[in-house]
């Protein structure tokens, strides 16, 4: 199948390889230089602009930052509607509200172009391994247009029924979870800090104990090495957290946890820390009581 990936951040450029591995003809499409440079070493087909993509794409999958760019790679001036074959699908993969993934999903149908509102967990790690959890609805024709291409990036596929939308409300209850528990995480290494257990020691012991979760696990070694490259930002979760909330509102549903965390990480991006690792959430701390942070190796 030939197949494009929207989007070659670090879950994206994951499913790209994975669907090169599988011997799907790939083309991968970023803004960024260094991405495009890396997936044409991979051995991919790699474009600036979705407009530039070839001809007769059976799928595409959009993995960018938020809906307003969903939108725009889809439908805008440069987008990539002209380069899908009659019968394709989309895997709509990026975070975004409910109501957002309704709406592509009827603008595509209205051109013959079926979806998958397809938001995916699994981290960097998970993508780079091809076992991507995808949180996906849609009707029945795009899960089966769409199955070489889940075959290739998912170790498991969740089909949440046939509206779209469903698959972008499991997201956003993963992403509640997940902001707050990166928060939590950074306030207890921080505590720890502070009150003067040595780091190392603290995350060997609590990764072994009852107060260990998958994002303390997974983003404190951030920490412990002092490196806050991003593998997902700060940003995503101001993004991700205000989602959250925004459908919370309108429920008339109180989130006081998730509240607080979206604040500690706005917070951090107030401070200029939004294009670094979500786990440097933990330098609010850092700031504010003075702790030391470990630095890595020189």
């Amino acid at each position: 199948m030939d197949v494009a990936v929207i989007g070659l951040g670090s879950m994206g450029m994951g499913a790209a390889l994975n669907l090169l591995r599988k011997g799907h003809a790939t083309s991968g499409c970023d803004l960024s230089a260094p991405a495009r440079e890396a997936f044409a070493r991979a051995g991919g087909r790699a474009v600036e602009r979705p407009a530039e993509l070839p001809d007769g794409l059976g799928a595409v999958i959009v993995l960018v930052v938020n809906a307003a760019q969903a939108e725009d790679v889809l439908f805008g001036p440069q987008g990539c509607l002209p380069r899908l074959a009659p019968g394709a699908v989309v895997l709509c993969c990026t975070t975004m509200a409910p109501e957002a993934a309704r709406g592509l999903g009827a603008r595509l149908a209205e051109r013959g172009i079926s979806m998958l509102d397809a938001p995916v967990s699994g981290g960097a790690a998970g993508a780079r391994e091809g076992r991507m959890t995808v949180m996906a609805s849609g009707p029945d024709e795009s899960f089966a247009r769409a199955q070489p291409v889940l075959d290739a990036i998912a170790g498991k596929v969740w089909r949440l029924g046939a509206a779209h939308g469903a698959g972008s409300t499991v997201k956003m209850v993963n992403q509640l979870l997940a902001g707050v528990h990166i928060a939590a995480a950074a306030e207890a290494m921080a505590l720890g800090i502070r009150a003067g257990a040595d780091p190392q020691t603290l995350f060997d012991v609590i990764t072994t104990s009852a107060g260990n979760s998958w994002m303390f696990q997974n983003r404190m070694p951030h920490v412990l090495a002092g490196d806050d490259t991003p593998l997902s930002s700060v940003n995503i979760f101001v993004k991700d957290l205000g989602i959250v909330l925004d459908q919370a509102r309108g429920l008339t549903f109180p989130l006081p946890l998730a509240a607080t965390a979206h604040q500690l990480f706005l917070a951090a991006a107030a401070a200029g820390l939004g294009g670094r690792d979500d786990a440097f959430v933990i330098r609010f701390w850092e700031m504010l009581a003075g702790i030391r942070l470990p630095q890595g190796k020189p």
